[in-house]
């Protein structure tokens, strides 16, 4: 699928019409420096679904993450978008992004309007080539961990919040690797969610300068992140 607008950008609400009309041409190398081998990877998709308000009246828009749970063997307690593996009935990545999001946390796709698609990314521990589609959650509804096995906990996390100075940083893995990470109330946010919204906030005309200088140890701001005195 081609990457760019689904929509008119001029028709969705204001908040959102920078980024959807920042996808548009948008190349993979703008958010990601990792190349896919020639090979390809395992389809995938996730829903970055922005709402509106749902931390009360006043917070604006906001964006829908999970933490996965902690006995998983695949990226345990790790904060991601709703999405995975595309299924071979899945009529392209928007619909897999939808039916994951409904199976892991309840997201209802009559109330999701979507609105762009991002260029596929490759995601190297996992080997998926991951498309990432915007949503605008125009008629939200509850969500939860439809699998507290699967999934540990969900929120709907304020553009202002991520946005906040005091709230990011970067993070170094014992791989060498180091990337953009946001601090969430009892989450961290890092890796490809980390690095998607870093790019996001930077397309939607969100973002404020930051001090891209503080660069801690994963483990410890791991640590920190779960630790409730450190809760911000």
């Amino acid at each position: 699928m081609r990457a760019g607008p689904l929509v008119d950008p001029d028709d969705v609400p204001e908040w959102m019409r920078r980024l959807v009309a920042a996808t548009d041409g948008l190349d993979a190398r703008a958010l990601t420096k990792v190349t896919p081998p020639s090979g390809g990877g395992r389809l995938a998709a996730v829903l970055v679904l922005f709402g509106e308000d749902g931390m009360g009246p006043g917070t604006g828009p906001d964006v829908l993450l999970l933490r996965r749970a902690d006995h998983l063997n695949s990226h345990p307690g790790q904060v991601a978008f709703p999405g995975g593996a595309l299924d071979p009935t899945d009529d392209g990545p928007i619909a897999g992004a939808l039916r994951e999001a409904e199976e892991e946390v309840g997201v209802l796709p009559v109330g999701v309007r979507p609105v762009a698609v991002l260029p596929e990314l490759y995601v190297t521990p996992s080997r998926f080539l991951v498309t990432p589609v915007l949503g605008h959650w125009r008629e939200p509804c509850p969500v939860r961990p439809v699998d507290p096995a699967e999934t540990a906990a969900v929120a709907r996390v304020p553009v202002s919040h991520l946005a906040d100075p005091a709230n990011r940083f970067r993070v170094r893995h014992s791989s060498g690797y180091v990337g953009p990470a946001f601090h969430v109330p009892g989450m961290l946010v890092w890796g490809f969610t980390g690095g998607v919204l870093s790019s996001l906030l930077a397309l939607g005309g969100w973002e404020r300068e930051w001090d891209t200088g503080d660069v801690r140890d994963l483990d410890a701001a791991w640590r920190a992140a779960r630790s409730p005195e450190e809760v911000r």
